[in-house]
């Protein structure tokens, strides 16, 4: 039987026939963990969480459980975890609540007070939290801009809201103090960034004032599909890629990074020897200081125009692909069941 990360209260013990000087044995030796006030987990279970990076999924839960309170909801950076959406690393680590009827504040969380409709709630597995509309909107009043623009960029690209159910958000909050900020995020995403990478330097060309480039596109040859690349600049045979390291430090499609990387090489003289020209930009290029010389250099390959790309289809795709690599969390431990003290 699945059970919330493991999680068990005095009153399951109590139901079980357990007490109080049971509990501190089991504290004690170390077979059981006390998260908060009530609230446990088995070590065996803790370890799992923690493997497996949800311990802030546990934390959450503990909370939830702990205060007992059915209006509220997880939100905000909880929830952005929760969905799986891309956060900062500076981001606080308590867990953050939205409630319609108060305020408060305790060990390790923050409970906000706001109105919460109900087609702005969901239950996620084991989760009763914000949508991933109404949690991006709410995110993107605090979070530094291009933290915003991802998230949104992410929840897009997986489907997990449309444009229209953002705008339904917005206008719900047009009063609220914060919400320009949330506007200009929703105007500046692009649900076809397949990464955290592309978002940035998305926004970063645009704080240069380079030309728009249309974002994913595939670059056909003889009907044969050779490469989707990041940013196209039509008329001027210019590819951008954003290239991160992520993908080059685990195999792929059952290929090592060392294969990955030969592919792809392979793959970008195939198409320089039809014209394309390509612009690669990591995540140092982005840097402020850097960006003087990423300007210089698109400008430049722009202005020269490169020699005419031959027999290469362009086909700009309508929307993103997403890869999977983050889901998001359901709270569901498979190994944890109803039986207490093992």
């Amino acid at each position: 039987m699945r059970h919330r990360l493991g999680i068990f209260t005095t009153a399951d013990l109590a139901a079980r026939g357990i007490g109080e000087s049971e509990i501190r044995s089991a504290v004690r030796t170390g077979t059981w963990v006390r998260l908060r006030t009530g609230v446990f987990v088995t070590a065996d279970d803790l370890a799992e969480v923690e493997r497996t990076d949800r311990r802030p999924g546990l934390d959450a839960l503990a909370v939830v459980v702990g205060l007992d309170r059915r209006s509220a909801v997880l939100s905000g950076s909880t929830a952005a975890w929760m969905w799986g959406l891309p956060r900062p690393l500076s981001e606080p680590a308590h867990v953050q609540l939205t409630d319609p009827q108060r305020w408060r504040r305790g060990r390790g969380w923050l409970m906000t007070r706001a109105a919460l409709p109900d087609d702005e709630v969901t239950v996620r597995g084991a989760y009763r939290a914000t949508t991933a509309a109404r949690t991006v909107i709410d995110v993107a009043r605090a979070w530094p801009e291009v933290h915003a623009v991802a998230a949104i960029d992410a929840a897009l690209l997986r489907g997990l809201t449309t444009r229209e159910e953002l705008a339904r958000v917005l206008e719900r909050q047009a009063r609220v103090a914060g919400v320009p900020r949330s506007v200009r995020a929703v105007e500046l995403a692009d649900g076809r960034a397949e990464s955290w990478l592309e978002t940035w330097g998305r926004l970063t060309f645009a704080a240069l004032r380079l030309p728009p480039f249309v974002p994913q596109v595939e670059l056909w040859v003889d009907e044969r599909l050779v490469k989707v690349v990041d940013g196209w600049y039509p008329g001027a045979g210019l590819a951008i890629e954003f290239d991160g390291r992520v993908k080059y430090r685990r195999a792929r499609y059952g290929r090592t990074p060392e294969e990955e990387l030969w592919r792809e090489k392979r793959t970008e003289d195939e198409l320089r020897s039809f014209g394309v020209r390509f612009v690669r930009v990591t995540a140092e290029d982005l840097r402020p200081d850097r960006r003087p010389d990423l300007d210089r250099l698109v400008r430049r390959q722009l202005s020269n125009g490169g020699s005419r790309v031959r027999d290469v289809v362009e086909v700009p795709r309508a929307e993103g692909r997403w890869r999977g690599d983050a889901a998001g969390d359901d709270g569901w431990l498979p190994r944890a069941d109803d039986r207490v003290g093992r």
